[in-house]
């Protein structure tokens, strides 16, 4: 039980010290029976590898694949050769140490095409620096790396070649629940078999060219033969290795149009282009007019060095990496074909099923990711909602009073008057408040007391008395009988109350009529300035 523990686990390679050389080498050849071939150290070709691509070249695929499953195989065997184990005895430790050091390690230096046999500069030390960010192996690469190389084990484990136990198993536990548990049935079933070293691969939102610079790129590009290219990716929304497929006779300028090999089906496909696109491409055939060979089977894209082949992928892929570099952008050749579909969708009227024909998309779902917001109109939008707000803040205006209303007067009816408490406020409510200052927190001018009347006198003779407040605003001031002192109403009294004391009926003795008096005194001058604010 134990040896099976430690099989299992095993002991984990020192990835730290281990150096992995660029050893073996996937060669492409003539032979349309075996397109590629794995080569060991020794030149020899892995048959392992090469019963695998036989599989899949019967199932329908192409070369373009056959040669990306040949690249991650010979990547998991270079790993083996440095660590000494053979292919068909690799354990679910090996798998784990390989992921790990796919995660940790990072691309190693590739040399030169010119210099295939030199060795290369760059050399892990016993203790590695972090791995840069863009020198680190995708998510997507090591996803697709651990399905290839569980495919491969898979298949010879069918085929009895290889170990009966998988190095690269599925993880069924990594859900916690039955597969399709809440599966709606409007919608199709979604594979969630996940391998147990897979990672996690963010969902992207298609990265598209800013039409400024995509101007500046495209003003950079030294051939007319470029220049064509670029304008029929971005008119077309064709994949890259879709455009070179094309032949002379599949071009049609006269209906804008030009046949391609649509990836996956490899049906021949008419899609429409620009007219600047066609312009340009007659300027390149004049370019090369008499040089290349002619023909309607003929490749449409040469190269422009002697001896002139055939345009492959690579070398377009690193003509757009050169343009990159002069420009400063860090743009792919694949974002040509995100930024027409962009284009496409946003068009009001181009329906989507149209952008979905165009682009070849075998569900409408896919198409429908080009209906998310580009990150610049995003930002452009954003940065415009934020510019429009400071602008209508600053042409914010306080609203004029009407005449008649002092700003004083409707700050403390409001309540704009009260600021944060402080401490010489708090100390303030503590002490004590006179009669000026009461009314002035009530909302009503300063009351001062009015001069007596004298002796023998009338009270309503004197200014400020309720006969000469009844008389200028009788609706302040309740007038009485003629003869009679007037009555103030009981909000005006109220606040007389503040600024003079209690205003009850409970006054009584000698003075009572005195302080009556004075009281009424008081709130005639107070109502009289109140309406003078009001009613100036």
């Amino acid at each position: 039980m134990d040896e099976i523990k430690d099989e299992i686990r095993g002991c984990s390679t020192d990835l730290a010290t281990m150096v992995v050389p660029p050893v073996g080498r996937l060669v492409a050849t003539e032979d349309a029976w075996q397109p590629y071939r794995l080569l060991d150290p020794d030149g020899v070709a892995v048959e392992a590898v090469a019963a695998f691509l036989r599989d899949l070249q019967a199932a329908g695929r192409s070369p373009a694949t056959l040669r990306s499953y040949g690249m991650d195989l010979l990547r998991w065997f270079r790993f083996l050769w440095a660590a000494g184990v053979a292919w068909e005895r690799a354990t679910r430790a090996e798998a784990r140490d390989f992921c790990r050091w796919l995660q940790i390690a990072g691309k190693p230096a590739r040399p030169h095409w010119r210099r295939q046999g030199e060795t290369p500069t760059r050399s892990r030390a016993a203790t590695p620096a972090p791995v840069a960010a863009s020198n680190a192996y995708a998510a997507s690469v090591r996803a697709h790396s651990e399905t290839v190389l569980r495919c491969f084990y898979e298949f010879h484990r069918d085929a009895g070649s290889g170990p009966i136990l998988n190095p690269f198993p599925l993880e069924r536990s990594r859900r916690g629940r039955r597969a399709h548990a809440h599966h709606n049935p409007m919608e199709p079933h979604r594979n969630q078999r996940v391998g147990l070293y897979r990672p996690t691969v963010p969902h992207r939102i298609p990265r598209s060219i800013p039409d400024e610079q995509f101007n500046e790129l495209f003003a950079r590009l030294p051939s007319h033969r470029d220049r064509a290219l670029v304008a029929f990716y971005v008119s077309t929304g064709a994949r890259a290795a879709e455009l070179l497929s094309a032949t002379q006779g599949g071009v049609d300028p006269g209906r804008q149009l030009i046949m391609v090999v649509r990836k996956g089906t490899r049906q021949l496909q008419e899609l429409p282009a620009s007219t600047d696109a066609f312009v340009w491409l007659r300027l390149y055939q004049l370019e090369l007019d008499g040089v290349i060979p002619t023909g309607r089977r003929q490749p449409l894209w040469w190269t422009l060095r002697r001896p002139h082949r055939p345009l492959t992928y690579h070398a377009v892929h690193r003509m757009f990496e050169r343009v990159n570099q002069r420009v400063g952008t860090d743009v792919t050749l694949h974002s040509l074909r995100h930024t027409a579909a962009y284009r496409m969708a946003e068009d009001p009227a181009l329906p989507l099923t149209d952008v979905q024909f165009v682009l070849g998309h075998a569900q409408l779902s896919t198409t429908q990711l080009y209906l998310t917001p580009r990150k610049e109109e995003v930002i452009r939008r954003l940065l415009a909602h934020h510019a429009e707000q400071t602008r209508q803040a600053r042409q914010r205006v306080v609203p004029v009073l009407a005449p008649g209303y002092h700003p004083e007067t409707l700050a403390v009816l409001l309540g704009l008057a009260r600021g944060p408490v402080t401490r010489d406020r708090r100390a303030d409510r503590r002490a004590p408040r006179s009669r000026p200052e009461q009314a002035r927190d009530a909302g009503v001018a300063e009351v001062r007391p009015a001069r007596t009347a004298p002796r023998g006198g009338v009270a309503g003779d004197l200014p400020g008395s309720p006969a000469d407040l009844g008389a200028t605003d009788p609706a302040a001031v309740r007038a009485g009988q003629p003869g009679q002192p007037g009555r103030a109403p009981a909000r005006t009294r109220a606040a007389a109350g503040l600024a003079g004391g209690p205003a009850g009926p409970h006054l009584a003795g000698p003075l009572a009529g005195q302080r009556r008096r004075r009281r009424r005194q008081r709130v005639a001058a107070a109502a009289r300035r109140l309406a003078a604010r009001a009613w100036p």
